[in-house]
């Protein structure tokens, strides 16, 4: 059942990144084309989401009467900020890069979050492992250089938004490590509450600056991204307490699977060789970590 699970969970991330790369600028496909969309900056999308999120998660903490700003408030807070910088970074990579590479760059949060954990946590990296971590860096840095020469098929990928994908991969290691951290103090949907609670000020004042009004439909996509968003949390966290962690863990990264496909046949994204090397590289190199870590 846990399978189950995680795959329903990358389905409603699928959901949620088609919808945020859609709204973003300069896109192309049968939804922007014949509805006439506005373009969204990828903070007020991460508004849209936080909105929906807080409000649902609010509800449950009622209900369980579990206290609204929890124990272990400075890694709440901690963990707030962090995963609060890693979206909206995230969110922009996706605007403007591939939809496959901008996930696949974003996978390689789970090697930080080993690192930080090594160094935080006190935890111990197997010998084994780090031929893996390895592996996952030679694939982004074969991600940077396929901007050189014809072989970018893509036009040559940015090298600020690839760094901004590192970025946020980064952030989202240390957000992970504070989740390890609350886990004896916090409950789950407090944990997940303190994203939004935290997002939601920031966002507005960025918003301030620049805002589009929601027109028609679009109200109805920035309400998919906030309750898709809350359904691939809730169901990748039932993946991960219904099984065995070890052969869950792979079936989480079929999501750059998932980006290839809809990158490649809704928005006209062409991958180079290059390109795709680096990215299998990233995905195997971080997915035999997690394996190697779950069962360790």
């Amino acid at each position: 059942m846990g399978i189950v699970y995680i795959i329903l969970s990358g389905i409603c991330f699928l959901i949620v990144n088609f919808f945020v790369k859609t709204l973003g600028p300069g896109q192309s496909n049968v939804l922007t084309d014949h509805l006439n969309l506005q373009e969204y900056p990828a903070h007020e999308l991460v508004l849209a989401r936080s909105i929906v999120s807080f409000a649902m998660s609010y509800v449950i903490i009622r209900r369980k009467k579990l206290p609204v700003f929890g124990y272990n408030k400075k890694w709440l807070l901690i963990r707030g900020l962090a995963g609060t910088a890693a979206l909206t970074i995230f969110f922009y990579t996706m605007h403007y890069l591939p939809l496959a590479v901008a996930l696949t760059i974003q996978y390689l949060a789970p090697i930080f979050t080993i690192i930080f954990a090594m160094i935080l946590l006190k935890e111990r990296i197997r010998w084994i492992q780090w031929p893996f971590i390895g592996m996952a860096f030679g694939g982004t840095l074969l991600l940077a250089f396929s901007n050189q020469g014809s072989d970018a098929d893509f036009g040559g990928l940015s090298p600020l938004w690839l760094g901004a994908g590192m970025i946020a991969a980064v952030l989202s290691g240390v957000a992970y490590v504070a989740i390890m951290k609350l886990k004896p103090t916090d409950a789950p949907i407090t944990i997940v509450m303190y994203f939004p609670m935290i997002a939601i000020p920031f966002m507005i004042l960025l918003c301030l600056w620049e805002f589009t009004v929601p027109q028609g439909i679009e109200w109805l996509f920035l309400l998919i991204i906030g309750v898709f968003t809350q359904f691939a949390q809730i169901t990748m966290t039932r993946a991960l307490h219904s099984g065995n962690a070890a052969t869950i863990v792979p079936f989480q990264y079929l999501g750059a699977i998932y980006g290839f496909i809809v990158g490649y046949f809704i928005f006209l994204e062409s991958l180079s060789n290059t390109l795709l090397i680096g990215m299998s590289l990233v995905l195997f190199g971080v997915i035999v970590n997690s394996v190697l870590r779950q069962r360790s």
